[in-house]
């Protein structure tokens, strides 16, 4: 609405008090507009929204309808890291939400003036964002676009902004195309596979916005939509040192299995070990950043793709108790890390394409007999991973010391997630890391190149019964 002012001069009035003031900015969903509460006499932000050209007018109103009824839903969020939603209304066709007035930068606009964060900074804002998550998720709601430019920074202060598309649980499809919200650099995994949005991937949301955080370029955004669907889906940015703690909080966020990614208690048992003393402002001096393409990394033992290093990951399975520890100090259900190939405990570890096998996993055995998971068997190979990720078999034999802390970590991460499901498995099974022995290594890097089957440089989980029976089915989902 628009009504004539003192002078002559026109004003934009919205919702009859909300006198707008100027225009903030601008993107691909809309307008915010810095206003004037004239009933309360405060500063607001006024979001303004607006669908992409060539949505049918149907899915417009059930967007429309959708986005009036989750902004009332975030209004109910109270967390210092929230960017309060004052009212929502909808005025001649169109929804607008008003906003907490924050005077502030964004994440992308404070790295790009200051340099990527400190970890220890990193880890602060960490904190902020998370406490914001988790009081959205216990709501019931999911935030769908934790990004860099909807997260706020200012005197040590942290907000997430933009709760107005959030989707609570219960809520059906945005679309009945099926059409989702949010941005796809910063898009988990499963939901570019048609996975509705959950805690989970809003949790992996800040784990690739805390890689941009502490290492200043965005790991999945490439030149293309197309490109960059298919960094998120099939590529592992690699983090250019370890970060300390901050590196394992990433790592374990940006796993793609949602299974098997950390999850908010376990990245707030990290983040608590680190003192609360860095704030975003205290950054040092603007450094020019190179893009992934220009920086030239050495491979090292904790760059690893799509899981973490093998020393920081060890820490945080004993700081998030992936390791439960009794009273000797020994975990209750991981056995002693076997090596396997030539020279190794295991002497062959081959049984073509089955997962189960039949023998007893210990030093001085030969496991090649295969057999399907639905017929009784010793042990099964519940999880696997590349220790790079990438598929680089001429990498230096990393040490057995490095390949086992990696080990253990990886098989505890997934024997304690949702992938293995066995009833009270911390009692009723045991696992054990198998991981390759130096000539094993060496000679999956020249078969890699001569086309001859040898060796191995995969990490291996096997698990088995802790009382010697036969397993009857698989363990994992």
């Amino acid at each position: 609405m628009v009504e004539q002012v003192g002078s002559g001069a026109q004003t934009r009035l919205i919702g009859g008090r909300y006198q707008v003031v100027q225009e903030l900015g601008r993107g691909g969903m809309g307008i915010v507009w810095r206003a004037w509460d004239q009933v309360i006499g405060r500063e607001v932000a006024i979001k303004e929204l607006h669908l992409p050209d060539g949505v049918p007018p149907a899915e417009r109103q059930v967007y429309e309808e959708r986005v009036l009824r989750e902004a009332r839903t975030a209004g109910r969020l109270n967390d210092p890291a929230v960017v309060t939603v004052h009212d929502v209304l909808a005025e001649s066709g169109t929804t607008y939400i008003v906003m907490e007035l924050v005077q502030a930068v964004t994440l992308n606009q404070h790295v790009a003036q200051h340099g990527p964060l400190r970890p220890e900074q990193a880890a602060d804002l960490a904190r902020q964002v998370l406490s914001a998550l988790e009081s959205a998720h216990a709501a019931g709601i999911v935030h769908r676009d934790v990004k860099p430019s909807n997260i706020m920074v200012a005197d040590g202060r942290v907000k997430l902004a933009d709760f107005g598309i959030a989707q609570t649980l219960d809520d059906p499809r945005l679309t009945t195309s099926g059409a989702i919200v949010g941005s796809p650099s910063f898009m988990a995994p499963e939901r570019l596979q048609g996975a509705d949005a959950s805690p989970a991937s809003d949790l992996w949301s800040l784990g690739a916005t805390l890689f941009f955080a502490v290492e200043g370029w965005m790991p999945f955004e490439r030149q293309t939509t197309a490109a960059t669907l298919n960094a998120v889906l099939n590529e592992h940015p690699q983090l250019s040192r370890p970060h300390g703690v901050v590196g394992s909080v990433i790592a374990g966020l940006l796993i793609n299995d949602p299974r098997a990614r950390f999850t908010g208690p376990q990245v707030r048992a990290l983040l608590d070990s680190v003192p609360a003393n860095g704030s975003p402002e205290q950054t040092r001096p603007a450094t020019r950043v190179a893009s992934p393409q220009q920086q030239k990394r050495s491979l090292k033992p904790w760059l690893i793709g799509g899981a973490v290093t093998a020393v920081v990951l060890f820490l945080a399975g004993l700081l998030v108790g992936r390791f439960a520890l009794v009273g000797g100090g020994d975990p209750i259900a991981m056995e002693p890390t076997l090596t396997f190939g030539k020279g190794g405990d295991v002497e062959a570890l081959a049984m073509d394409s089955d997962k189960c096998g039949i023998g007893k996993v210990a030093a001085g055995a030969n496991l090649t007999q295969g057999t399907s998971c639905t017929d009784p068997h010793d042990f099964e190979l519940y999880a696997e991973s590349s220790v790079f990720g990438s598929g680089d078999y001429d990498l230096p034999y990393p040490g057995e010391e490095d390949l086992a802390r990696f080990g253990e970590a990886y098989c505890s991460v997934y024997f304690n997630s949702n992938k293995v499901l066995t009833p009270g498995k911390q009692t009723a099974l045991r696992f054990v890391a198998l991981i390759p022995s130096e000539q094993s290594w060496k000679d999956r890097a020249v078969s890699a190149t001569s086309g001859e089957t040898l060796g191995d440089q995969d990490v291996h989980c096997a698990a088995y019964s802790a009382n010697g029976d036969k397993l009857q089915t698989s363990i994992t989902g």
